[in-house]
């Protein structure tokens, strides 16, 4: 794959709430859209440059996609706001795109023009739990008012760091906030970095709220087809019936409801366990595809 380039980022706090409200002051007029979305994209360890890439790219096509175009244009506002979050560690989070509306295609190539010029900088450990928390606090720092709150997380592992995953998701969830999906099956990072059930423990672990569903990449190199997809179904707020698949993707119906015992048989702390224990058997150490 391509090679690894490192960088520090911005720490999470008083750095990414200054670049927030920098976006986000109380002198802008409250702006009513259908859809507030937080796309928050994984740059941690197991990811390498191509890969990263890979994923840019997936969402630079996406947004400038005409049926997707066409999705935001059939809402009742006609319009969502977005941002684009690359995260790591807990503290290792940079926000590439600012909140942004949306609502035609000079919009969206506006928003796309940030993922498209940028650097892109690379953390450490994989805190799901991190990105979710601050996502959270973007949404009533922002200057709009939807009818909807998602936050769109894209990951190849679980977490290991920073708080536990199932407490973040239960806050956001409690506040009305969706968490959905997109895990990719990364065969690429060798037998300790990949985790074939990782769409099981997105499904048991990390998403919630309502209609909230995940799509799962066999792959980066499936990340555009299924990140477009996903997209489409979350701007125009329909959830997919049971399973549907197409080429290397595909989709899983939604958790179980809030305050359930987790679906996920290991433990939603597996990740945490991995990293500070010995190393653990398959679905870590199979790497081959299902």
């Amino acid at each position: 794959m391509g090679s690894r380039v490192r960088a520090s980022l911005p720490t999470w706090g008083a750095t990414v709430l200054a670049a927030v409200l920098l976006f986000a002051t109380p002198s802008l007029a409250i702006e009513r859209v259908d859809l507030e979305l937080v796309l928050a994209v994984d740059v941690s360890r197991s990811v390498d440059y191509l890969e990263a890439k890979l994923q840019r790219e997936g969402y630079i096509s996406a947004f400038a996609n005409p049926i997707l175009l066409a999705a935001i244009k059939g809402g009742y506002h006609g319009r969502i706001a977005v941002t684009y979050v690359e995260w790591s560690s807990r503290g290792q989070t940079r926000i590439v795109a600012p909140w942004t509306l949306i609502g035609d295609a000079k919009d969206a190539d506006a928003f796309n023009h940030l993922p498209r010029t940028e650097h892109i900088s690379f953390g450490d450990r994989t805190s799901l739990s991190g990105v979710i928390d601050l996502a959270v606090s973007m949404f009533p720092v922002n200057a709009f008012d939807g009818d909807r709150r998602v936050i769109d997380i894209s990951g190849d592992g679980p977490n290991n760091a920073g708080g536990l995953i199932t407490a973040s998701r239960d806050e956001a969830v409690a506040r009305g906030i969706t968490i959905n999906g997109l895990p990719i099956i990364n065969t690429n990072g060798g037998p300790q970095q990949t985790m074939l059930d990782l769409d099981e423990y997105f499904r048991g672990c990390v998403i919630g709220g309502p209609g909230a569903f995940l799509v799962v990449a066999e792959g980066f190199e499936a990340f555009a087809e299924a990140i477009t997809r996903k997209l489409i179904l979350e701007i125009a707020a329909v959830e997919p019936m049971g399973v549907e698949r197409f080429t290397r993707a595909q989709f899983l119906p939604r958790q179980a409801p809030l305050g359930a015992p987790p679906t996920y048989a290991p433990g939603c702390d597996i990740g945490e366990r991995r990293m500070n224990g010995p190393p653990l058997p398959p679905p870590f150490q199979d790497f081959q595809f299902r």
